[in-house]
């Protein structure tokens, strides 16, 4: 099974609907089963097209380019987060080329007010994979340090709900909480709760860096940091974790770079 995690940035970055297309050709030629994005925007006045995707949502575009490549199976289930960059609907999306069985969506942070751009969400999807069903949530959290939306409290509400499901399930996506710092998010989702790190259990991995220097929500940032992640609740085979989208395997898209991992299940 291949994923692929990716903050999208989506329509702050220049020449948008090249990188639009640019990953999409990417999603045809690596055939990706399950593709956690976030900061998945649309405009506040764009016409609804059906349910609450309107007609720029990045998801929806992302899904008619796919379509224009002759790849028109991709499901879409997005849900809006919070406001973004004032004009902007920001959600997580989810494409999936499985059978959809249900799809989430919940609050991890303690606010729930979507005009504020600190309100965050989850979205998820669980999926027929075979004769088993996994599930799969695309995350966007918020900082260890924030004193008003700590990501302690958000990790803690989010295993909450994944734990009440009974199917495995991957978590996916923007932790904004490095892997190299102790003591903090990565060490509580993986030590004290036990999720596993594609990551360190791949048999071909780079240096799984996601992230170069400043960019929006890490400002003073002058450091490598690995924020991207796809963590597993059991321990699965990995045959290999790299990033992609970093101008060396595939061009730059967003101002994350993206992480695809091939399992086996």
């Amino acid at each position: 099974m291949n994923l692929l995690t990716l903050n999208c940035h989506s329509w702050q970055e220049e020449n948008q609907m090249e990188k639009i297309q640019h990953l999409a050709q990417t999603i045809k030629e690596k055939a990706y089963d399950v593709i956690a994005l976030q900061e998945v925007s649309q405009s506040i006045d764009a016409p609804l097209i059906r349910d609450n995707i309107k007609e720029n949502n990045f998801g929806l575009v992302l899904q008619q380019e796919l379509a224009k490549l002759g790849v028109p199976d991709y499901q879409l289930v997005w849900d809006f987060a919070h406001m973004g960059y004032d004009t902007y609907e920001e959600g997580l999306a989810i494409l999936t080329r499985l059978p959809i069985i249900a799809s989430h969506s919940f609050f991890v942070s303690k606010g729930e007010d979507t005009d504020y751009w600190k309100t965050r969400k989850i979205v998820g999807v669980t999926v027929e994979n075979g004769e088993s069903e996994l599930s799969f949530y695309t995350c966007h959290l918020g900082w260890w340090t924030d004193e008003e939306e700590p990501a302690h409290y958000q990790i803690e509400r989010l295993l909450d709900a994944v734990k009440a499901g009974t199917t495995p399930y991957f978590l996916m996506g923007d932790f904004n909480n490095s892997a190299h710092i102790k003591g903090e998010g990565y060490e509580l989702l993986t030590v004290e709760h036990g999720l596993y790190d594609t990551y360190l259990l791949a048999s071909e991995k780079d240096s799984g860096i996601t992230v170069r220097g400043k960019i929006a929500g890490w400002d003073e940032n002058k450091q490598d940091l690995r924020i991207d992640l796809i963590l597993a609740s059991e321990q699965v085979d990995v045959d290999s974790s790299l990033v992609v989208f970093n101008g060396e395997n595939k061009d730059v898209v967003s101002d994350h770079f993206g992480v695809e991992v091939h399992v086996r299940l």
